[in-house]
């Protein structure tokens, strides 16, 4: 017996001699994925390549190597649900900070912010026992209808790409994986696993891969979702030319590609089409539930029939397992991954100053703001979104918090106020819309203007929510304008002799018919948990306004670059006649992105369009002088100065911008496109040089005949300004 067991322990040594490599956290990780392909069965491999449950994908335990767990982002991480159904699991310790949303982010033109975001909220991560964070995302807002923009970065690749680098690299840096998304030209929820994109090579290149490339080549991301729409006839998800070609082989990314929940629609596609990870299968992403097992998914069972009958490479399905054991080392089995932390001081404390930084003041007749309360003997205050919770609703980035500061909650800490909630819209419910009651609508709005007699100071807080076909996740807005009468009541309560603010939240522009009735305008995106005190820190002047727009805000729907190409456009056409793709499926609805690289403010120029308040506009409480911008060259390309000063009598933060354009501009041409930003912080008096680095790789362009970006010597334009519209200095070169 003796002798028996001696055996089996040397065995066992053995065993444990041959794996040290991949479970040595100080061994190279590709040395590490190497070994580990070594020990591992082909089901094994197959195992790690697809869901165990709605937010995990398997491990290999007689291996030790952990499972990786998933979870929604990026504002935050979601409450936990059930292991295998859309049911909250409804655990007592699963409440976290609310974090604004991307667009505030972008908004800030900060890219220190971003850095602390994402440090902050993979902390969150981290403590939850996440691996994979599902976000950032990084798509463009060509159109004001998306009913995700809210989740992105505005309308400027190069404005996404920079504030999404600093939030990935702070991240992974606690052990925690970003899973950029959505992967690519996910620019509308209509239709969205249904949708095939037209687009021009060029756009493709310059305008919607660009801030995805910036993660992969700067920030180094770790996965990447792939998106519910098609190009070029195959689903995103498992699409050859884009994630083989263009990802995997000519930006030599070394991630897992990790399908959107309900993505997949093809074994063979899923093979060779470069996912990595098939997550949610045979759901609709966030409501219906799946009769089918785990083990029929596209990367399961059917996979390992053809692996195990020589009909598909050993050699494919170690390359799939390889980038997946990569990320498992990279985050679960990561000796470095942060313990973190949930709802800490420090992260409210983030979460405050990204949304102040964020808020964009937009108007403000004869400096009415900043607010001195105690002027006021009868403050009204109007609007749902003074007291609804914005962190709820929007699909699946809704979050479950451990406490919310609202508006009027904050505002009532400073003063005595009266509230009128002068509107309802209904419960946010995913895929549906609440009815509201005609007449329970009309009494709100009544209430309002009764009070609204007596102000001597309105301020109206208002604007979207997450509702359905509002700022929400499968659906677009149905409307340029405000729901739900708003438009209408701010006219009416502005009629009053009373001065008014309007205070709008939301992650898309709106028609504002009423925007020369009111003497006060803040835009506010999404806030987080700290809503309330950033908004009245703004309004009272604790805190001076420094936020940009990253979209344009126009002066009417039909002044969007790709209106005037009808439905073709947006949402896209169905009925027409397409071939079907390799997996024998026909596209239900075709868009085709006729504008081109006329996206946002590129289309207002080239149309002659001027916009309500254009990309990168926003006022503060304090005025700034422009000096006369200089340019030097050296052997490695230019260097552009230009003096800023603080002339008024408030300390504040200005977003300093370039733009670059060619001297004479070709017809197929912007006249110029953001190269850069910084933004100065200056003391009253004080003046700042803000400086810039130009070089070849800033002016080139994609040449769709030979397929790569090239730089044509050319004299350029740079402009320097506060907004696109506002140029205050302009030299070439």
């Amino acid at each position: 017996m003796k002798k028996y067991f001696i055996l089996a322990s040397l065995a066992l040594i053995s065993t444990v001699a041959k794996a040290q490599t991949y479970l040595n956290p100080q061994a190279p990780i590709e040395e590490r994925v190497k070994d580990a392909l070594k020990h591992m069965t082909t089901e094994e491999k197959i195992k790690i390549l697809h869901a165990q449950s709605k937010f995990t994908s398997a491990g290999v335990p007689r291996l030790g190597i952990r499972q990786l767990n998933m979870d929604d982002g990026p504002h935050g991480v979601r409450e936990e649900l059930e292991w295998n159904t859309w049911r909250a699991a409804r655990w007592t310790n699963d409440f976290i900070v609310a974090f604004p949303s991307l667009t505030c982010l972008a908004a800030t033109w900060n890219r220190d912010l971003s850095d602390a975001y994402g440090n902050a909220v993979s902390e969150e991560f981290a403590f939850r026992g996440k691996d994979i964070m599902l976000g950032p995302g990084v798509n463009i807002q060509r159109t004001p209808m998306n009913g995700r923009a809210f989740e992105y970065m505005g309308e400027d690749p190069y404005l996404a790409g920079e504030m999404v680098v600093p939030y990935i690299k702070a991240a992974q840096r606690n052990g925690v994986a970003c899973c950029l998304k959505h992967f690519v030209l996910n620019d509308q929820e209509i239709d969205r696993f249904s949708t095939n994109v037209n687009v021009s090579e060029r756009a493709l290149h310059e305008i919607y891969l660009y801030p995805f490339r910036q993660a992969v080549e700067r920030a180094h991301v770790w996965t990447i979702m792939g998106s519910y729409n098609l190009w070029e006839g195959d689903h995103c998800c498992h699409n050859d030319k884009l994630l083989n070609g263009i990802l995997k082989k000519e930006w030599g990314w070394d991630g897992a590609l990790v399908s959107d929940w309900g993505g997949t629609t093809n074994t063979m596609q899923a093979i060779y089409g470069g996912l990595d990870i098939e997550m949610g299968t045979y759901t609709d992403g966030k409501l219906r539930e799946s009769e089918f097992g785990y083990d029929d998914y596209y990367l399961a069972k059917p996979f390992e029939k053809l692996v195990n009958e020589g009909k598909v490479p050993m050699s494919v399905l170690d390359e799939k397992a390889a980038r997946v054991l990569r990320t498992i080392f990279r985050t679960a089995m990561n000796p470095n991954k942060v313990i973190g932390n949930q709802c800490s001081e420090q992260h409210y404390k983030t979460c405050r100053e990204i949304a102040e930084e964020g808020i964009v003041l937009l108007r403000n007749e004869a400096s009415l703001l900043p607010l001195d309360l105690s002027k006021y003997k009868h403050i009204l205050v109007v609007g749902e979104n003074a007291t609804r919770s914005l962190t709820q609703g929007g699909g699946s980035s809704e979050l479950k918090t451990l406490h919310d500061i609202s508006p009027l909650e904050a505002l009532k800490s400073l003063a005595s106020v009266e509230f009128a909630q002068g509107y309802m819209s209904g419960r946010a419910m995913y895929d549906h819309v609440d009815k509201v009651d005609a007449a329970k609508q009309e009494a709100l709005k009544q209430e309002a203007l009764e009070k609204a007699k007596d102000a001597d100071l309105i301020i109206y807080i208002g604007g979207l929510n997450k509702n359905h076909k509002q700022d929400c996740e499968n659906g677009d807005r149905e409307s340029y304008n405000l729901s739900f009468g708003q438009n209408e009541l701010i006219s009416e309560l502005a009629a009053f002799d009373s001065p008014m603010i309007v205070v709008n939240f939301g992650g898309n522009p709106y028609n504002m018919p009423w925007i020369n009735q009111v003497q006060g305008l803040l835009h506010c995106w999404y806030l987080g948990s700290e809503a309330g005190s950033a908004l009245a820190n703004i309004l009272t002047g604790k805190v001076n306004p420094s936020g940009k727009l990253p979209v344009t805000f126009a002066q009417k729907y039909e002044d969007y670059p790709y209106v005037k190409y009808g439905k073709e456009a947006y949402p896209g056409i169905t009925g027409v006649e397409t071939p079907k793709n390799s997996a024998g499926e026909v596209a239900r609805r075709q868009v085709y992105y006729k504008e081109d690289l006329f996206v946002g403010y590129r289309g207002f120029e080239k149309d002659k369009k001027k916009p309500l308040f254009p990309f990168g506009f926003g006022l503060s409480y304090t005025t700034f002088k422009y000096g006369k911008p200089t340019i030097a060259k050296d052997n490695d390309g230019w260097t552009l100065t230009v003096d800023v000063t603080n002339t008024g009598e408030r300390e504040g933060k200005e977003t300093v911008q370039l733009y670059i354009g060619r001297a004479k501009v070709p017809a197929d041409r912007p006249v110029k496109e953001l190269k850069n930003f910084t933004k100065l912080s200056l003391k009253p008096g004080e003046t700042k040089t803000a400086s810039f680095r130009i070089t070849g790789k800033d002016l080139m362009t994609w040449d769709e005949h030979t397929h790569k970006w090239t730089y044509t010597p050319a004299k350029q334009m740079a402009y320097v300004g506060t907004s696109s519209s506002d140029i205050k200095g302009k030299i070439d070169f």
